[in-house]
């Protein structure tokens, strides 16, 4: 039997990776659970680790695959009933663990691969589109989509690795504490957390090795948001 707190914390995880596509951040999940430290979130993690209810992926800081949620879980309305949000398989062959049967799972959707985005040191802007990929409707959102891959490793504590693929739903907003694709001064595209400072746009990495940058909003247009990502093992 789980305590609230370990029901509470794998709820969050689990209803994060089903909107973001990536797991919180430690400090997310603290101040979700209004924990004064994040030693108790460790502590948490691992109970739910050692019971099964999670998995952390090895290689990978704070890279969380949810495994089950516990048998009096009931989603909430308007929520999809309960599938592990981690994306496994190459590239071309994208598939969700664990598998539906092959009569109820839906058909793929083709999204296009629009080239590199930085996560860490600039890079050129996002290039020509360069091929598709196949990804589950579960996955992605209303509206159109393009796919990039991440370069750098800015973003590590919200779960986005260089080399992932990130699933970006195409818009030109985002709310503060959105990922977003981010264009600078229409030559350096980047994936950083978004937040507005008054009148100017801040772009937050997920790495304590990387300083925030500040910018005027005549110099930031969003180019679309996180909704999903994969990962090659």
């Amino acid at each position: 039997m789980l305590t609230r707190k370990q029901i509470e914390l794998l709820r969050f995880i689990h209803e994060r990776l089903q909107e973001n596509g990536v797991p919180p951040s430690f400090d997310e999940m603290k101040d979700a659970l209004d924990l004064r430290s994040k030693s108790g979130i460790h502590r948490l993690i691992l109970a739910l680790e050692e019971r099964g209810f999670i998995r952390r992926l090895p290689n990978r800081a704070r890279a969380i695959e949810v495994i089950r949620l516990p048998d009096a879980h009931v989603p909430r309305p308007g929520r999809q009933r309960f599938s592990p949000s981690v994306i496994e398989g190459d590239l071309g062959r994208v598939r969700s663990a664990p598998a539906a049967p092959a009569e109820d799972t839906p058909r793929g959707v083709a999204i296009p691969v629009m080239g590199r985005i930085a996560a860490g040191t600039p890079i050129s802007a996002i290039q020509n589109r360069s091929h598709t990929v196949d990804i589950s409707p579960d996955f992605l959102s209303h509206g159109e989509h393009y796919a990039l891959e991440v370069r750098g490793d800015s973003m590590i504590e919200a779960g986005i690795f260089d080399g992932d693929l990130v699933v970006i739903r195409k818009q030109e907003s985002a709310d503060t504490g959105d990922i977003v694709v981010a264009l600078i001064d229409d030559e350096e595209a980047t994936l950083k957390r978004l937040r507005r400072r008054g009148a100017s746009i801040a772009l937050e990495a997920a790495n304590p090795n990387y300083e925030t940058r500040i910018f005027g909003p005549d110099r930031v247009r969003v180019q679309g948001k996180l909704v999903s990502l994969i990962r090659r093992y």
